[in-house]
């Protein structure tokens, strides 16, 4: 239904307005904004406690010179910390050292009063403002980010039905948002009456205002007739969902509770967190044999890569130690670099691909990135099988290395060959085959590109210079794939649109393991007389794992964590009982 009304439509509520809801509007004694704000996902994080024990670390193959690498590029907080790094560098102000640079947010361009008019105040001030079209829901809207009195925003809206004669759906919208945010629960029911008994039926946004308030009340169930109401039209959305079952979940009703989230698992959406949470909650709380169901969505979280956040990991937490009869502890921790949990003592999943996922990968990966359909507009065909067959020629690989990528670190471009020639040369020592992938310009002597560099390259390492036009990621994902499962790369490129072109999203989650495993990033600028430094290569995997007697669940804590960027923190859940 349009939200847009008519004057017909407007003719046709006029005398609602007018008899019943006008006086309704008029006569509302004041309440005063509450001053409790309504948000579930607030909650004190508890504190936390490390059972941390020493342990002796080894030396990992491909660290070169480091007797503790630097940090992954894959951990969670890395990104935020080289974005403020470098903007320390240039000379930039963050956030939390000074004036925002960035540009301020337009203002709102009618300054709402602060506190109720009367119909001749409203109508003076509607007059004095140089544009008065839309300006009631200009201002409405300046109430709403305001968090304003409801007692201003009602004189607002008799005013407009004393002009109008009625209330457009689209205003009323916009003052249920109000009473949502200020949780005037009272008042968000007289608006449900009203629009339930004025207009034929209710958009997507009215019907999600209505499901959230309502699910705070003893009304709750109310919402599940929205809900049905909504499911005619589209698809409810995982929020409406975790609404009402965070609601049934709180009053005892896990039959509704689960109900629902069978239908957003058979709909193919994703949970979020405080659905989890709640239901955790209310099975420790007054269910205690709904342990495989919970169970189930652990295995969900790895199956999917998700991690939950400290909350719900708390949550977590406190049902595994609340199970009767059994004697699970939960401890925070975290895992040593070769993959050791420093809670229990056990060791974590490889980072390694089994063999039969390796070769799936494998097989995407040439089908989809090698010879997908827009490969060539990145080489040509004849490019791609000499490279083929150059690499078929020879043995197979340990580590390839993004020649351009790795030489581009150095900002002053006359160290360019000599960056890329004391990495191959750490490599070197390990005595690794190393393949260079390079660019024909090259090796063309200048500046840039030493000759005597290029030729000790050449006497380290295997190289391949493609077109200067061509894209060397294909080239160093085919030979990195095809020489192996231990074959590592080195760059710092990390590899996002590849993984985009995968349709499925298992996929995705194996390309990301293996690049995780086998990645190799320089920290820092190599450069002749200096020690090469690569950031750290996990030897774990960072999902949710277990056995018969633990589990072991990554979270994320307070640190901005990017998307391709994985958590340092555990949870360590181990049963007594089979100590």
């Amino acid at each position: 239904m349009n939200p847009w009304f008519s004057l017909r439509m407007r003719r046709t509520l006029t005398p609602v307005f007018h008899q019943d809801r006008l006086k309704w509007l008029v006569l509302q004694s004041a309440r005063r904004l509450c001053s409790r704000k309504y948000d579930a996902n607030v909650q004190k994080n508890e504190r936390r406690h490390r059972d941390v024990t020493t342990e002796t670390r080894k030396k990992p193959p491909f660290f070169i010179d480091a007797q503790k690498p630097p940090r992954s590029v894959f951990a969670a907080g890395t990104a935020k910390r080289t974005a403020e790094l470098m903007r320390r560098k240039a000379g930039g102000v963050l956030e939390d050292e000074g004036p925002d640079r960035r540009s301020k947010p337009k203002e709102v361009k009618i300054q709402p009063p602060d506190q109720p008019l009367s119909v001749e105040g409203w109508r003076k001030l509607k007059e004095s403002v140089k544009n008065p079209t839309r300006f009631d829901h200009q201002m409405m809207a300046g109430l709403i980010k305001a968090e304003a009195d409801l007692d201003i925003a009602k004189s607002l809206l008799s005013f407009v039905a004393s002009e109008t004669g009625t209330l457009s759906y689209e205003l009323l919208l916009k003052y249920l948002s109000l009473c949502v945010l200020g949780v005037h629960d009272d008042e968000m029911f007289d608006v449900y009456d009203i629009m339930r008994g004025s207009f034929p039926s209710l958009d997507t946004g009215a019907s999600s205002l209505f499901i959230k308030a309502f699910c705070r009340t003893p009304r709750w169930r109310e919402a599940v007739d929205i809900l049905q109401d909504m499911k005619k039209v589209i698809t409810p959305s995982t929020r409406n969902y975790g609404d009402i079952i965070t609601a049934a979940s709180l009053n005892n009703d896990l039959s509704t509770a689960w109900t629902l989230y069978d239908e957003i698992m058979d709909k193919g959406l994703s949970p979020n967190q405080q659905t989890w949470d709640s239901l955790f909650k209310a099975s420790g709380r007054s269910f205690p044999n709904q342990q495989e169901r919970l169970l189930s969505i652990l295995h969900y979280m790895r199956d999917n890569q998700i991690y939950p956040q400290h909350m719900l990991a708390s949550t977590i937490k406190t049902w595994f130690e609340s199970l009767p009869g059994q004697k699970w502890r939960g401890r925070w921790t975290q895992a040593t670099q070769n993959g050791v949990c420093q809670g229990c003592g056990k060791t974590l999943e490889p980072i390694q691909l089994p063999d039969k996922e390796y070769q799936q990968l494998k097989e995407r990966v040439m089908t989809d990135i090698i010879q997908g359909p827009d490969v060539f507009k990145k080489t040509t065909p004849e490019e791609l099988e000499g490279f083929k067959v150059f690499v078929k020629k020879k043995p197979a690989f340990d580590v390839i290395v993004d020649g351009l990528n790795v030489a581009n670190m150095h900002k002053d471009k006359q160290k360019r060959s000599s960056t890329l020639l004391a990495v191959v040369s750490a490599l070197h020592r390990q005595n690794l085959t190393i393949l260079v992938l390079g660019r024909k310009h090259m090796q063309r002597p200048s500046h840039s590109w030493d000759r005597n560099d290029m030729n000790l390259i050449r006497q380290k390492a295997h190289c391949f210079f493609t077109e200067n036009i061509s894209e060397d990621d294909p080239f160093l994902l085919y030979a990195t794939m095809h020489s192996g499962n231990h074959c590592r790369f080195v760059s710092k490129d990390l590899m996002r649109d590849h993984k985009a072109c995968f349709q499925d999203s298992l996929t995705r989650r194996l390309f990301f393991k293996w690049q995780r495993g086998h990645q190799m990033v320089v920290d820092g600028c190599a450069a002749e007389g200096r020690k090469v430094l690569f950031q750290q290569v996990l030897s774990y995997d960072t999902i949710v794992q277990t056995t018969e007697d633990s589990w072991h669940i990554p979270y994320d804590d307070k640190e901005d964590r990017s998307t391709y960027e994985v958590p340092q923190k555990w949870l360590c859940l181990s049963n007594r009982d089979h100590s």
